[in-house]
């Protein structure tokens, strides 16, 4: 890498990853990535130094960071798996914004997800909320941004709906279907990402889309977009949870688990602030209708294997 500063992100060649490094990419920023993955289809474009993101070797940690301007820290884990729990991911972000100070890095800019709190029954938004203090506490400069459900090409939840649709008569909608969220579109999120950056002041912004919608509407939404009309069966919670993990054997994935579900029938995925995304579903899953759904996207394969 030439001489100069540059930015850093953690799993460039992941999902929320690849929208910022594409957008800083534009940007004409140079660009350094920490992973522990090796290149993903679909992520040929982006041009970035690599180096690995290992926790265990804080002084590795430090010196691939020496120099760098802006760490964009999009590390986490999705669910508990193997041994890494969410206290594990809190513990690890704690060692690379200690590492980003030791380093000399500017500033940080840490994507988090709406509606965190440390009193959350939900371990996911709880260790959320736990990693924003230790951002806030990492003696850096700052940005925290929390996006609601992001969509965009690489997305797993959406695009595996849109697999189910494309080959179930039935499809299961959890409860009534009746409960609020909020996408925005990964390059919005990017976009509110180099934004917090530029911030002289420390800032924690939500990164949300322009429309409100209910769960059963997203999901006719999808229909409607790979041109598939299955009938809708509602289903009880415990009863969504104990299909998905049958599905989930089938798959050998973690569809979808409890606690998530609980997050959306609980509305975290809207945010409370004004939208500063302005990109629409309805239009990127028409543009996508081609793709989306033709194959399953695993996330244990994406993280794990």
């Amino acid at each position: 890498m030439q001489d100069g500063p540059f930015d850093v992100v953690t799993g460039a060649f992941s999902y929320t990853g690849r929208f910022i490094a594409r957008r800083l990419m534009a940007q004409e920023r140079r660009l350094k990535t920490l992973t522990n993955h090796p290149r993903r289809p679909g992520t040929e474009d982006i041009q970035a130094e690599v180096a690995p993101l290992q926790f265990s070797d804080r002084d590795a940690l430090v010196e691939s960071l020496r120099g760098a301007d802006v760490l964009y820290d999009a590390y986490w884990v999705r669910f508990h798996h193997a041994r890494v729990r969410f206290g594990d991911a809190v513990a690890n972000t704690r060692v690379l914004l200690g590492a980003a100070r030791d380093a000399g890095v500017r500033k940080v800019v840490h994507i988090s997800v709406s509606n965190p709190s440390e009193e959350s029954e939900l371990d996911y938004y709880a260790g959320k909320a736990r990693t924003e203090r230790a951002v806030r506490d990492s003696g850096l400069a700052w940005a925290v941004v929390r996006p609601t459900l992001i969509f965009g090409p690489g997305d797993i939840l959406l695009n595996n709906i849109a697999w189910l649709l494309r080959r179930l008569p039935i499809m299961g909608i959890p409860g009534r279907g009746d409960y609020r969220l909020q996408p925005v579109a990964g390059e919005d999120v990017a976009e509110i990402a180099t934004w917090a950056a530029e911030q002289t002041d420390n800032v924690t912004v939500d990164a949300a889309g322009p429309d409100i919608i209910f769960y059963s509407e997203m999901v006719e939404s999808i229909a409607i977009a790979v041109g598939r009309h299955p009938r809708f069966v509602y289903m009880s919670p415990r009863t969504t949870v104990r299909a998905t993990k049958l599905l989930g054997r089938f798959v050998n994935d973690v569809v979808l688990n409890e606690p998530e579900l609980q997050g959306l029938m609980q509305e975290l995925l809207v945010s409370r602030e004004r939208p500063r995304g302005t990109r629409r579903l309805d239009n990127w899953l028409l543009s996508s209708a081609d793709t989306i759904g033709m194959k399953y996207a695993s996330e244990l394969d994406r993280h794990w294997r």
